[in-house]
Parts: C-alpha cells; structure tokens; sequence
C-alpha cells in the first residue's frame, strides 16, 4: 500500500466504495487521514463500516464544512453529462476534487528514496486503443530486462494497492481519460500516447473535451521524456508542442506505417518491421511478423510505443526484442484461443469501438466476423468497407439492426455466441480466422467485454 501523504488529522471525503474507492480509503487512513464516506448503493452503511470510515450523505449542504478533500472514483462523472450530486456540492462549496491517481503522484515519493542508488521511475500510458497491452508489454520487458517493476492502473492493480518502491524499480501505470482528466499530480518520468480516436465523448463534452483529458498527462507536470503516436493530427499537434526544436529528442514519435523522417527520434513500423532512428541513423531493426503475441498493425504500434518507452529509459535494442518474442499477449485483445483444423479463432473482444475492431479486421486476411452488441454513437461507417471479412455472424439483443448496417458485407444474424461460433466454425475454411470483434459494447448481454470474451472461449471449446 502507498499510505497518501499531506493529510495527516485532516478529514477526507470519499466517493463510491467499490475497490477503488475502498483502496483509496485504506490509503488514506494509513497516512493519518479521517474519512467520511458515500455511496449511491444500498449496502453503503455496511461498506462503510467495513472500511472504518464514517458513511455521510455527501450530497446535502454543508457536507464538505470539515472536510479537507473530495476524493471520486473515476467511474463516477465529474463534468459531463452532469457532475454526480456530491461531487456539485463539492464544486459549489470550494471544495478540492481530486482521485486516487493524483494521490499516488503526490504519494510515492518517500524520505527512503535518498538511500537508493537508483530512483524509481514512473511510465504513464493513455489512448484509445492500445494502452493496455503496451503497459503489459512494457511491464514485460522490464521483467525480462530484470528490472523491479509493478503495474497498476486502469490495469492490474489499483495505484495506491501498490508496494512502496524498490531500489531503481519502475512503475507501469494505464491512465484512462477519467483519471488524467480529474487527477491533481500527474507527474510521471515518461509519458506515452498511443493514439486518438472517438470514446466517452459524452463523459468529455466532445472529442476536444476527449483530447484535453489525454493532453493532461504531458502537459500537468512535464515528463522527461514523451512518447507520442502521430498517426492522427491530435498526435503531430501533441508532439509539436512538447519540442523546443527540431531534433529535441526528449519527444520519441512513433508510427505504425509511415517512416518518420527528421533529426529527433522516432520508432516506426513498416510491412512488419520495427525501425529506430535518432539524430538520421537507424539504431535498430526488429522484424515483427514472426511475433505470435503481437499480431496486426494495431499491435506492431504497440510494439513501437513499448520499444520507445523502455529504449527511454537505457534497455537496449536486444533485450526488448527477446522480450517481445516470449510475450504472450493479454486476454481478450488478439488473443489466439485455438486452431482447429487450419482455422485460428481469436478472441478481441476488447474491440468494444469502431477504431479498434478496425484494427483488428486489418490483422488478418480472411475473416469470419463475429461482432455486434450495444452500439456506441458515430456509427460502423469507419469499418466499411471491409475487404477482409468473408462473412459476419451478428450477436446482440439488436442484432438484426446492426447487421443491416454493415453495408457490403454478407451478414447472418445469430444472436447469441454460442450460435455464431458454431456457424461461424462451420462455414471457415483453413487459412481462414473466426475473429471476435464486437465494435460495440458488451452490456446488452454481458457483465464485461471480459465475461464476453471469456463465452466465446468457452463456445469454441465446446465444439466438436
């Protein structure tokens, strides 16, 4: 546990008691805090009492007349649509709002660091697609470089579950828009930003709202070093305002499928080769193809995020490539389930918008196509035409509708999984991949992209 420093005697509120929530209390009360809690749920009283923590209706006025801080979790809305109730009165009565990731930041250093060798380092990643296995992969190969390391975040662990630092350790953070947008101290050694696409618009106030968010984490405390994907414009924007000039190479631009030209530093992926230049002179070649963990340009982005980032901090070019050959990728993001009979299935129900099950799509040369679901605004027109799907097999309480939408391209409404995986296996020919990748999200008839996911498995086991 990180015990949160600057609020020794003082009383702090905190918003929603689930395992955040509950992390961050205990958190709190390890570094001398007093809480007093809410929760919109109906077992509140027992939650509180469970975490030791006084439960007071946050929502009435003068709620806050004690207290020091407002501490949210990141599900509950802050701005848009509508700030939650107890978070407006915080608002109205001037009091500071913040989360737990801004508490970590302002936590993690200790007196105990000026006995180290090596101070311990903070890699932060954002971005609509991506970030969670290129914090894996990192993660990875700092595992494999034998370096101490945690992950935590909007991954893994909750960021103030983590073990105070070790000697030279570096924490591998995943930060949502939620977190960057709300939190405090965002002061991390590297910061990373894969790419930019249309996600929880309506919790931004639009895309500039959405980009902001992401902005935060370069722009709050100054990392040393920035590793920024310019596919997209809001990319290049990015990258040009963290540089002082032309070469600065505390900005490390990645691409996966341009060269970068230029004399700074650049990581990028061209027909499945990883290139890295600094100052003009290629410093390294990896060929990516033979990497069963990474499949797809999507994931030769990762790659090239995750190179840029452990390049950063002094782990040579060897090392990282061997660590990319043994990772095994992560559950439910191009994850090889089975190959029967010359026909591999691939779960990515991670694919939960139009941009990632794009991505996904373009991995593979001919797809059967299972998707649907609970469809997020802006449409499925960024995923036609697509050249590499023989056939789609439509899940989803919706489905039919959703398969009249996906304009030149043969459609079978199924329904449920275990309906498409048998059709869909029924139909694939070797050579052929059956392809989970929903563009839409899981909660029409799932917990989770993950509970779905993890129904696909199963269906795919269950076949004869």
């Amino acid at each position: 546990m990180i015990p949160v420093q600057g609020y020794s005697s003082k009383t702090v509120a905190v918003l929603g008691l689930g395992r955040s929530g509950l992390a961050t209390v205990a958190a709190l009360q390890a570094g001398g805090a007093d809480i007093v809690a809410w929760d919109d749920s109906p077992d509140a009283a027992d939650k509180a009492e469970g975490a030791r923590a006084e439960l007071r209706d946050l929502t009435r006025a003068g709620a806050f007349d004690d207290v020091a801080a407002l501490i949210t979790s990141p599900g509950i809305p802050h701005l848009y649509p509508d700030p939650h109730p107890a978070i407006a009165r915080a608002l109205s009565e001037g009091c500071p709002v913040d989360n737990d990731i801004g508490l970590f930041f302002r936590s993690f250093a200790t007196d105990d660091w000026h006995g180290f060798d090596t101070i311990p380092k903070i890699i932060a990643i954002t971005g609509s697609n991506g970030k969670s296995t290129t914090s894996a992969l990192v993660h990875h190969i700092l595992e494999e470089a034998g370096r101490p390391t945690q992950l935590a975040g909007n991954i893994g662990r909750g960021v103030l579950d983590l073990d105070p630092a070790h000697d030279g350790e570096v924490i591998v953070l995943e930060l949502s828009s939620y977190q960057t947008e709300l939190a405090r101290a965002l002061t991390p050694d590297v910061a990373v930003f894969t790419n930019l696409s249309p996600d929880h618009l309506d919790r931004h106030g639009g895309y500039g709202g959405y980009f902001a968010a992401k902005r935060r984490l370069f722009s709050l405390g100054g990392p040393d070093r920035a590793v920024v994907g310019v596919d997209e414009v809001e990319g290049r924007y990015l990258a040009n305002q963290l540089i002082e000039g032309q070469g600065d190479d505390r900005v490390i631009r990645i691409s996966a499928g341009q060269k970068l030209d230029g004399h700074g530093w650049s990581v990028f992926a061209r027909k499945g080769f990883l290139s890295e230049y600094r100052k003009g002179r290629q410093m390294a070649s990896i060929d990516l193809r033979a990497i069963p963990g990474l499949p797809g340009a999507h994931n030769h982005q990762n790659a090239c995020a995750a190179f840029a980032a452990c390049r950063s901090i002094g782990i040579g070019p060897r090392v990282i490539e061997q660590a990319l050959h043994s990772f095994k990728g992560l559950p439910h993001r191009s994850q090889l389930v089975a190959d029967r009979g010359g026909v591999r299935f691939v779960n990515d129900s991670k694919a939960t918008n139009v941009d990632s099950a794009a991505k996904a799509l373009a991995a593979f040369e001919r797809i059967r196509w299972i998707c649907g679901g609970l469809e997020k605004e802006g449409g499925l027109d960024g995923l036609l035409p697509a050249p590499t799907v023989v056939k789609a097999y439509v899940i989803g309480r919706e489905a039919a509708g959703f398969a009249m939408k996906l304009k030149g391209v043969e459609a079978e409404v199924c329904g449920d999984m275990a309906t498409a995986v048998a059709r869909a296996a029924q139909d694939a020919q070797p050579g052929e991949v059956v392809l989970l990748a929903p563009a839409a999200a899981s909660f029409d008839q799932y917990d989770s992209f993950e509970k779905r996911g993890e129904d696909f498995a199963a269906q795919v086991a269950q076949l004869d």
